[in-house]
């Protein structure tokens, strides 16, 4: 199979340089094709804007949205952003590495969603009538493909559990698992976690490889994230809401989760250490 492998961190010698390399030599010593973005060592332009095309849709005004579908269908792009879309559509299973920065991925991973994703290739695909909205959330240009988050955090397993202080972890990455993965068609894995990553030692490095090595054994068996697609019935069209009678009085992320198919991150984790 062929793995891209988002990577953001600025250090190589850090705990996420080290899982990233035991990713590629792990999967590649399985018999996988793996291709690597270092964003870093890339020296990745995070910000989008009007350089990334070589011709621009309107002189007076610079509309994103726009000026992405104009270069997009008419192979206008910068040839970063033409490259890393290449290997979106040669992969068939993603990876997004990075350490949570403010409950987030760090800014030049952001940049990299906002310049790759383009207007006709990560969203702004298919019919938009009172039966479909679009091709998104669970369906588009990367339906069929895999995507797996590993994220390391500072704070401990407690801080991001049900009751935790910095929110449920599968909350906290809901916004990049369903948002910038589901949206565009990507199958979503339960996310592999490492909290308190500065108080990894050797002992709990070998743990914590082990166990990632599991997991990407498990790349392509792994059940998804069962998040509930756009346009298979659970919601209202155009409105977008959820029928009424899914998740009764459930309200935020976790309405949008099938509860007889949701597996959560830690689950995900145990059942490959099982």
């Amino acid at each position: 199979m062929n793995v891209l492998i988002i990577y953001a961190h600025p250090e190589p010698k850090s705990l996420n340089g080290s899982l990233k390399d035991f990713t590629v030599r792990h999967l590649e010593r399985a018999g996988h094709t793996v291709q690597l973005s270092d964003l870093y060592a890339m020296n990745w332009k995070a910000s989008l804007d009007a350089n990334d095309s070589s011709e621009r849709h309107n002189g007076e005004r610079f509309f994103p949205s726009l000026e992405s579908k104009h270069a997009f269908e008419n192979g206008l792009q910068s040839e970063d952003i033409a490259r890393e879309q290449d290997k979106l559509t040669w992969a068939d299973a993603v990876i997004l590495q990075f350490p949570l920065w403010w409950f987030s991925m760090p800014a030049i991973m952001k940049g990299w969603v906002e310049r790759v994703y383009a207007y006709g290739l990560a969203y702004g695909v298919g019919e938009h009538s009172d039966a479909r909205w679009g091709e998104r959330y669970g369906e588009g240009r990367f339906a069929g493909k895999r995507a797996m988050l590993v994220v390391t955090t500072g704070g401990w397993e407690s801080h991001y559990s049900a009751r935790g202080i910095n929110g449920p972890i599968d909350d906290v990455l809901f916004p990049i698992q369903h948002g910038v993965l589901y949206y565009p068609g990507f199958d979503v894995l339960p996310p592999f976690v490492v909290y308190r990553a500065s108080r990894v030692d050797e002992a709990k490095y070998a743990e914590l490889s082990d166990a990632l090595g599991r997991r990407l054994d498990a790349l392509w068996t792994t059940p998804p994230i069962a998040f509930r697609p756009q346009n298979g019935g659970a919601y209202a069209i155009p409105a977008l809401t959820l029928r009424d009678d899914l998740a009764p009085g459930r309200v935020g992320f976790a309405a949008h989760v099938d509860d007889e198919g949701v597996e959560t991150a830690t689950e995900a984790d145990e059942a490959t250490e099982a």
